[in-house]
């Protein structure tokens, strides 16, 4: 038995240290993604940044596109548990608030964190897409999960006797995808210039006024 505890005390040992080796490269990643862009910077780089060895980088992530998608989806959950934003209780409660009104609350919400803690990143992603297949993957994905997501949102709402008989739910759907979608936030930011702070009155005004 106390053999068994000392096995496992030094298994979760190691493991904190392999997710504090981590956290270091990504916070050094996502630093250097938003200062050089995705093309300009390397993992040599990040190494050298996060204070780890190259080969560490290597081995915990493989390559630049899997260490990019990584800070990417750090930086939309918000931390680094392995559970994606649809499955987080913000995203629950979005779907199953009693009132339409919380739910389009929870919804804009949800968008606006993403939008101030990977705003920036979705820029770089933007202009990586045409150059890292596997980025293009990984964007086209998000797109159509965010589409999912919408078109889910409103079924729900329809079920849950929110909408009226007569409210069809294609068009709510297409339409609050392309409020919420990275691509206008991108859209947004460089146009306009918009942070979250900016884009967050105007979506909390804008998804409400789809049901007006």
């Amino acid at each position: 038995m106390e053999r068994e505890v000392k096995a496992d005390a030094r298994a979760e040992a190691g493991a904190a240290r392999i997710a504090r080796t981590e956290a270091l490269v990504v916070d050094a990643a996502r630093e250097l993604f938003l200062e050089r862009g995705y093309v300009a910077t390397a993992l040599t780089e990040v190494a050298e940044r996060a204070g780890v060895a190259p080969r560490t980088v290597y081995v915990r992530f493989g390559t630049k596109a899997a260490l990019f998608r990584r800070v990417v989806d750090e930086a939309l959950a918000g931390d680094a548990e392995p559970i994606d934003v649809a499955h987080r209780p913000q995203a629950q409660y979005a779907m199953t608030a009693p009132t339409l009104r919380e739910r389009l609350d929870a919804l804009a919400d949800i968008s606006i964190g993403i939008a101030d803690r990977a705003g920036a990143l979705f820029e770089v992603a933007a202009q990586a897409e045409g150059a890292e297949p596997e980025i293009a993957d990984a964007a086209q994905a998000g797109r159509e999960e965010t589409a999912r997501m919408c078109g889910e949102f409103w079924h729900l709402a329809k079920k849950d006797g929110l909408l009226g008989s007569e409210v069809e739910v294609r068009p709510l759907s297409l339409t609050t995808d392309a409020l919420v979608c990275a691509d206008t936030m991108v859209h947004l930011r460089r146009v306009y210039g918009w942070s979250a702070a900016q884009y967050g009155p105007w979506l909390r005004e804008a998804l409400h006024a789809l049901v007006r």
